[in-house]
């Protein structure tokens, strides 16, 4: 294994990675979550 196939690897894992979190964030199980986190700072004390 040279060093270009371990940083297309990387790359890859990465991509994969990055996907994944956006995913995970347009899911409509966490809406509720971050509709909340949203109103956070309009809140008063």
């Amino acid at each position: 294994m040279d060093v270009n196939t371990l940083r297309s690897l990387v790359t890859v894992a990465a991509l994969v990675c990055f996907i994944g979190i956006v995913w995970w964030a347009w899911s409509g199980r966490n809406q509720a979550d971050f509709e909340q986190a949203a109103r956070l700072p309009f809140e008063q004390d």
